[in-house]
């Protein structure tokens, strides 16, 4: 008997790159597969997660969730990427300023798992757009909100929780140096966070959310206050200059910001890949959704 005759396909065919077998996925899973068990991983094969929102959360998000088994991923996000993304987002590099997020995402992740199944839909989340996004076949499993738009995020989670999608938010991530302060909670239940406390009021005056109790809803916030940006002087003291490749439109502009906050990126992938635990957590079955 020649070496492996006993492993379900060929091996061969396998390890070569045009041989997509089935043996050939559980092989690229193995360690995962390892920790949670062969019913887990079908399971995770088998779900749809929607990740809304590509930046410094979100891309690290989907990368997480497809390395982990995930076989079908919405990745959703209308910009393009900007060279000042070039510290956290896990699509910013040499030759990929001005071109589709969601798009460069989506090939990083196609060359991870060839089997997995990634759709890109270059749109702005917002009430206009939920129901494309959301009312998708098959349905989504589960719904990670890695947007920065108070109003858009706000109307997420109220359309999740009115359609029934499970769903973990991610709240404000820019302004902190520190990933060991990262919580994961009941929305309802954060605390520190200034955009926390915003969506809150907000989901409780504009979409009836109770004044106490649970909302059901799993946040990802952190107990680091955030700190106020530092003046740079790279650019001869001519102050801040977008350089967008989207430049300003009819959902945001850099120059009419109030503050841009500084950013690390151990921080922010801390927040997607939090993100992306408690998804593959309740997918996976090892925790309740």
């Amino acid at each position: 008997m020649e070496p492996h005759a006993h492993i379900p396909g060929s091996l061969a065919a396998s390890e070569s790159e045009e041989g997509e077998t089935r043996y050939r996925l559980h092989r690229r899973f193995d360690r995962m597969g390892r920790l949670v068990g062969d019913q887990q991983m079908e399971r995770l094969f088998a779900s749809h997660v929607v990740v809304i929102g590509l930046g410094g959360v979100g891309s690290f998000a989907a990368e997480s969730l497809l390395r982990s088994g995930v076989g079908r991923l919405t990745l959703v996000d209308f910009d393009r990427v900007c060279v000042t993304n070039s510290n956290r987002q896990l699509q910013a590099m040499r030759g990929t300023v001005g071109k589709l997020k969601a798009q460069v995402l989506a090939d990083r992740l196609r060359l991870v798992n060839p089997q997995a199944e990634i759709e890109v839909v270059a749109r702005f989340y917002d009430a206009a757009t939920s129901e494309l996004i959301l009312d998708r076949q098959p349905k989504p499993d589960f719904v990670i909100d890695a947007i920065d738009n108070i109003t858009a995020k706000c109307h997420l989670i109220a359309a999740c929780t009115h359609k029934g999608l499970p769903l973990v938010s991610s709240m404000g991530a820019a302004g902190r140096f520190d990933p060991t302060s990262l919580r994961i909670e009941d929305l309802a239940e954060t605390r520190i966070d200034p955009m926390a406390q915003e969506v809150r009021k907000i989901l409780r005056t504009k979409y009836g959310f109770p004044a106490e109790g649970a909302f059901g809803v799993s946040a990802v916030y952190s107990v680091e206050r955030p700190k106020e940006p530092v003046d740079l002087h790279y650019d001869d003291g001519l102050g801040f200059s977008c350089v967008c490749p989207g430049g300003k439109n009819e959902h945001h502009s850099c120059e009419e910001r109030r503050l841009i906050y500084g950013t690390a990126s151990y921080v922010t992938g801390s927040f997607g890949l939090f993100c992306a635990s408690v998804a593959v957590n309740a997918l996976s079955g090892l925790r309740p959704m």
